[in-house]
């Protein structure tokens, strides 16, 4: 079984948790990964790669995803949402409707920004998270991420609700703890729940409990890894040369294109100059 697997994850339990519930899907040995770490807090869209899809990870991760949160205002946490230890600020002040509005836009666009000390970044070959349980100064670097759309859909203090359309590496938590300076309150993730990756929606999610008969109904093909890459189609003679590891003639494309022949899904080439060369083969 080769292919993707849209899970709706639920709360309370870490995204490794759900691939190794979901192992029990498949048949011993089959290769099973996830593409994008949700906090154990969150639910929604975890897509899993199955088999020979698991090369394809990287394409999938680096999808537009979307988010949809509950900020808690008026409070602090170590982690940066409810699941951590949470402090209540003293004298916090609810600011207007009015003025949350403007400071939540003002942190659309590319942003420079600090990821949470409990996180699955790496520092000095370590994951974050490992070494502030373990009481250590954890020390990350603001970086750039892009956020597309951030909106606020409810304020009624202390609760702010918001959308979020943005791009790989961008923190919800991190988001909500620097809204919640700016507004000189502070504030963290209450709730947060991806709505989609890239083409993937929560609404098409399967349940953990699924059937394994409903798992192959639901298995998507390889294919859909490239759907936001523009798309190559090759003939079948061609299509042999590319497989091989050759480049060939694609036409003017440029950057990562999905690699068809007809509607079979080759792999993931990077063209320029009028030619792509395989970068995954499947």
């Amino acid at each position: 079984m080769n292919g993707l697997l849209v899970i709706d994850k639920p709360g309370g339990m870490t995204s490794r948790d759900a691939v190794n519930r979901a192992q029990r899907w498949f048949p011993r040995g089959t290769k099973l990964g996830h593409t994008g770490t949700l906090d154990p807090l969150a639910t929604g869209v975890l897509v899993l790669c199955v088999g020979a899809a698991t090369r394809l990870a990287e394409f999938v991760q680096a999808m537009g995803k979307g988010y949809t949160s509950r900020v808690l205002l008026g409070s602090r946490s170590d982690t940066d949402d409810a699941d951590g230890a949470v402090t209540a600020v003293s004298g916090a002040v609810p600011p207007t409707e009015g003025l949350v509005r403007e400071v939540v836009a003002r942190f659309a666009g590319v942003v420079q920004q600090l990821p949470p000390a409990y996180s699955a970044l790496k520092v000095a070959g370590k994951r974050a998270h490992e070494l502030a349980r373990q009481g250590a100064e954890v020390k990350l670097d603001p970086r750039p991420v892009r956020i597309d759309r951030i909106e606020v859909t409810g304020y009624e203090w202390p609760h702010l609700d918001i959308a979020v359309e943005c791009g790989k590496g961008t923190y919800i938590r991190s988001i909500a703890r620097d809204v919640g300076e700016a507004l000189g309150v502070g504030g963290l993730v209450q709730t947060l729940r991806r709505t989609h990756v890239g083409p993937f929606a929560a609404e098409s999610g399967l349940s953990l409990d699924a059937t394994m008969d409903e798992v192959r109904a639901k298995l998507r093909p390889m294919g859909e890894a490239a759907g936001e890459l523009p798309r190559v189609t090759l003939d079948a003679a061609t299509c042999v040369r590319f497989v091989q590891g050759q480049a060939v003639a694609c036409g003017p494309v440029g950057g990562l294109v999905g690699v068809f022949r007809g509607d079979v899904f080759v792999g993931i080439g990077e063209a320029g100059g009028g030619r792509v060369r395989p970068k995954v083969v499947v």
